[in-house]
């Protein structure tokens, strides 16, 4: 169903497209290149891109038409939330439209009896649990950079957050889409029930990166305030102490809401940053926060200091009161900018592995800073084993950007290698595409490129991102052959 005021069969010229997709924003556009530098990247400032225009509808109307008219003119589109991703899946298209979903911010309708809430893309995270709290509800997923992000985004990326381990991703909490397809369609995913007919396409737009479709709605679970919460933090004198404990919990049934781990170098600057009282002589400590009734959490807080304690945590630390326990969880949530005040750039890294995994990878990556020279922090979800390592260099210094990325790959190959994924909750977007070529088979990338047409036949919605080419994968392989780089097999399928 075309849409009243939809384009025209007759192709503009680009200029006078232009002046067409500007006009269906109501002059809410950019066009020139030194108010476009704000679009250039997202997080991961080492990949940039002017785009050729950037909108800003307000109306799922005017992303219909919009869509519509760049269908119709073969011009790509790349969505962008709050532009704090951390993989480069949002960078623009040099010949396309970059589409701004930073209007679409209001909550539409909160359901207390059925614990939904019906908001826009542009709506932040950490809004959502903001106004439900006086209901007695929050939203669970909850990013580090929650303040920031918007929900589109979170979807795009299927973010987690601190308290994934125990609520889940945000997959699973999504009940339902509105999306707009690359020809401009409106159409519905998922519902309010917990369950919908036909295959779960809810699922597969969740960490989809923007390729199958643009999100204008998402109607989000709420859950109730816990009665009690209980956070303490156990520190280590030996990473692998640490890791050891993180299994441990896990084996003795006990499910935190958060498990995170922090090793020697991100305590510090964290400590420095927000003075949380952490441990500055510790090798890595744990933050484990539990939630229930009282009467669970007077029993797992037992539990958990006994595993703690046979772990090896030379000190355990019980939360007081709920300052305190925000005091605990800010010099984690801070460690991202806390770890920016210790090298003129950071590269954050992101991938997962099996908790069994978690000291020896932690081993082989302090390894690897040795024989790249660099130094690295590492701050994580240890729960699910979803690494954060922060690789310090110098962008001005010449070859430490090159020395990073490669670093980093080394630690995605790792990840693989230990039976792992190369993301857990930043996508793929540019930085690791090439990785795609190791994860992957031939066959499969066959698949996921079936996948992507289906939904866009044209393969206009963000182009080159997420899945590389067979192509792509055949010269990234011919690349490591010829540079003598036989570690890799897998690639000769290609």
């Amino acid at each position: 169903m075309t849409i009243p005021g939809a384009p025209v069969a007759k192709l503009l010229s680009r200029e006078q497209l232009k002046m067409r997709l500007q006009a269906i924003c109501e002059g809410h556009s950019v066009a020139d290149q030194a108010r476009m530098r704000v679009y250039e990247s997202d997080g991961l400032t080492a990949k940039k891109q002017l785009p050729w225009l950037v909108l800003l509808p307000s109306t799922i109307e005017q992303v219909q038409l919009i869509m519509q008219l760049c269908h119709a003119h073969q011009i790509p589109v790349v969505a962008r939330g709050a532009g704090t991703g951390l993989s480069g899946g949002a960078m623009p298209h040099a010949e396309g439209v970059l589409l701004s979903l930073a209007r679409f911010n209001r909550i539409l309708a909160v359901d207390p009896v059925n614990q939904l809430a019906r908001v826009e893309p542009g709506v932040t995270n950490l809004a959502i649990s903001e106004q439900v709290r006086p209901l007695g509800l929050f939203y669970a997923p909850d990013p580090s950079s929650q303040i920031a992000c918007t929900i589109g985004g979170n979807v795009a990326e299927n973010s987690g957050g601190v308290h994934c381990l125990k609520y889940g991703l945000t997959v699973h909490n999504v009940r339902k889409l509105v999306m707009v397809s690359p020809q401009g369609e409106r159409y519905e995913l998922g519902s309010e029930a917990f369950d919908s007919a036909g295959y779960d396409l809810l699922a597969l737009m969740h960490g989809s990166e923007g390729m199958l479709g643009i999100v204008v709605e998402v109607t989000v679970k709420l859950l109730p305030i816990p009665a009690e919460i209980a956070v303490l933090m156990a520190a280590f004198s030996h990473v692998s102490q640490a890791a050891d404990a993180v299994s441990r919990i896990i084996d003795r049934g006990l499910i935190p809401a958060g498990l995170e781990m922090m090793d020697q170098l991100a305590i510090q600057a964290a400590e420095a940053f927000v003075h949380a009282e952490y441990p500055l002589d510790a090798a890595a400590i744990l933050i484990c926060e539990l939630d229930g009734t009282e009467a669970e959490i007077e029993q797992q807080q037992q539990l958990l200091r006994q595993v703690l304690e046979t772990a090896g945590a030379v000190q355990i630390r019980a939360a007081r009161d709920a300052a305190e326990r925000q005091r605990l969880w800010l010099g984690r949530k801070a460690a991202f900018p806390a770890v920016g005040r210790l090298a003129p750039d950071y590269y954050c890294m992101d991938g997962t592995i099996p908790r069994r995994e978690l000291a020896s990878v932690l081993a082989s990556i302090a390894e690897l800073s040795k024989v790249h020279g660099l130094p690295v922090a590492n701050v994580f979800h240890a729960g699910d084993g979803n690494l954060h390592p922060l690789i310090l260099y110098d962008a001005n210094q010449p070859g430490q950007l090159q020395g990073a990325e490669a670093f980093g790959a080394d630690i995605l190959r790792l990840c693989i290698e230990r039976g792992g994924t190369i993301t857990g909750e930043h996508g793929v977007g540019v930085e690791k595409i090439d990785e795609m070529c190791i994860q992957f088979t031939h066959d499969e990338l066959a698949v996921f490129h079936g996948v992507k047409a289906a939904f866009d036949q044209q393969g206009g919605l963000n182009p080159g991102k997420a899945v590389p080419t067979l192509q792509r994968c055949a010269e990234f392989g011919a690349m490591h052959v010829h540079r003598g780089q036989e570690k890799y097999p897998e690639l000769e399928r290609f």
